[in-house]
C-alpha cells in the first residue's frame, strides 16, 4: 500500500485566520440614483414651481402605486404566485372603507384634522382587516390547489377577480360611488408660487411608513429572517421546526392588507369608486413588479417612483408620450436590466 504524500506548504503565504469575517458585497446604488436624476432632468424644461408640483404630485402617486403593488410582489417573493386577482382585494379595501366613510360623513365634513383622520383611520383598519380575511379565504380555496402551475394561477386568479367584481356590482351597486375627501385635506398648500395638494403630501407620508416598516420587517426581525430564509430554502425551514406553510399564508393575508390599504388611498385620490377600479390598475401594479424586480420590495419602491414621476413629467410636456411612458420606461430599464431593477438574485 503506498503512502500518501504530503502536501507542500508555501511558507510565504499568509495564513488564513479561522475567524476572519466575510467580504461584504458592494451595496448596488445605482438604480437609487435613477429617482433624483429623472427629477433633475426634467428642471430644466420647466419653472421650478411647477417642477415642485409634477415631483410632489409623482411622488404621491408612486406611493399609492407601491403600496398597492407591495404585496403583491411580496407574494411572489415568498410563494412563487402570480396572482392576477390582486386587483380585486384593492377594490373590495376600498368599497369596505365605505362603510365607515359614509356614515361618519359628519366627521370627513368638520373642519378638523383630528376628526378626519379619525375617520379616516378607522376606515382603513376596516379595509385592512377585510382584505386580510378574503385573502386568507383566497389563498386557502382558490390559490392552494394550484401552487407551483403558473398558468392555471394566472387563468383561476382572474376568474377570481372577475367574480369579486360582479360580487361588489350586487352588495354596493353598478353606479359609480362618491368618495370625497375630508375637509381638512381638501385644497393645496403654496410654497411661493407652488401648490402642493395637502392629500398629496398624505400620501407621501403613508408610503413612507409602508416602506420603512417593510424594510425593518423584513431586515431586522425574527419572522422577516423566517421569511427570507423561506424564499431561499423553504425545505430548511421546515426541517429546522418552523411552519412555512402557515408563515406563507399569513403573508398572503398581510399582502391583500396592504391592496386594501392602497385601495383607500387610491379611491381618495380619485374621488370616485367603481368595482373595476382594482383591475384598472393591475397593469400599472405588473408594470411596477417588473421593473423593480420579480420579488424585491425595495426594487418595486423605486419602479413605483420612477413610473409615477415619469407618467406626470411626460403629462406636462408631451401629453402623447404620456400614453405609452410606463411601457417605455419598462423597455429601457429591462434594456439595461433584463431581471428588473433587484432581482432576488441580487438581494
Amino acid at each position: 500500500m503506498s503512502a500518501s504524500l504530503p502536501i507542500a506548504k508555501d511558507k510565504d503565504a499568509p495564513a488564513a485566520a479561522p475567524d476572519a469575517p466575510l467580504p461584504a458585497s458592494r451595496p448596488d446604488i445605482a438604480p437609487l440614483l435613477l429617482v433624483p436624476l429623472l427629477a433633475l432632468a426634467v428642471l430644466p424644461f420647466v419653472s421650478f414651481p411647477t417642477w415642485v408640483t409634477l415631483s410632489v404630485a409623482g411622488l404621491a402617486m408612486g406611493m399609492m402605486i407601491f403600496i398597492m403593488a407591495s404585496g403583491l410582489t411580496l407574494v411572489f417573493g415568498l410563494m412563487n404566485v402570480l396572482n392576477f386577482g390582486h386587483g380585486a382585494f384593492v377594490s373590495v379595501g376600498a368599497f369596505s372603507a365605505t362603510l365607515v366613510l359614509l356614515p361618519m360623513r359628519d366627521w370627513l365634513e368638520a373642519d378638523s384634522l383630528a376628526a378626519n383622520l379619525g375617520a379616516l383611520g378607522l376606515a382603513v383598519l376596516l379595509a385592512m382587516a377585510v382584505t386580510a380575511l378574503l385573502g386568507w379565504a383566497f389563498e386557502r380555496i382558490v390559490i392552494m390547489p394550484v401552487y407551483g402551475q403558473h398558468l392555471k394561477q394566472i387563468l383561476i386568479t382572474m376568474g377570481g377577480m372577475i367574480v369579486t367584481e360582479q360580487l361588489i356590482n350586487v352588495i354596493w351597486g353598478a353606479e359609480q360611488v362618491p368618495l370625497p375627501l375630508p375637509a381638512a385635506l381638501r385644497g393645496a398648500i403654496f410654497l411661493g408660487d407652488a401648490a402642493i395638494e395637502k392629500y398629496r403630501l398624505l400620501a407621501v407620508v403613508v408610503g413612507l411608513v409602508v416602506f420603512a416598516a417593510m424594510f425593518i420587517t423584513l431586515n431586522r426581525t425574527r419572522i422577516g429572517l423566517l421569511i427570507r430564509a423561506g424564499v431561499e430554502n423553504g425545505e430548511m425551514v421546515e426541517a429546522m421546526g418552523y411552519r412555512i406553510r402557515r408563515l406563507f399564508v399569513a403573508v398572503f393575508a398581510a399582502g391583500s392588507s396592504l391592496a386594501g390599504l392602497g385601495g383607500v388611498m387610491w379611491g381618495l385620490y380619485k374621488e370616485t369608486l367603481s368595482a373595476a377600479m382594482g383591475a384598472d390598475i393591475t397593469v400599472m401594479i405588473f408594470i411596477v413588479i417588473i421593473i423593480g424586480g420579480l420579488g424585491s420590495v425595495g426594487g418595486c419602491f423605486i419602479g413605483a417612483l420612477l413610473m409615477a414621476l415619469v407618467a406626470n413629467y411626460a403629462g406636462f410636456l408631451a401629453p402623447k408620450v404620456a400614453l405609452v411612458s410606463n411601457i417605455i420606461l419598462m423597455i429601457a430599464i429591462l434594456l439595461w436590466r433584463p431581471a428588473g431593477l433587484y432581482s432576488k438574485s441580487r438581494g
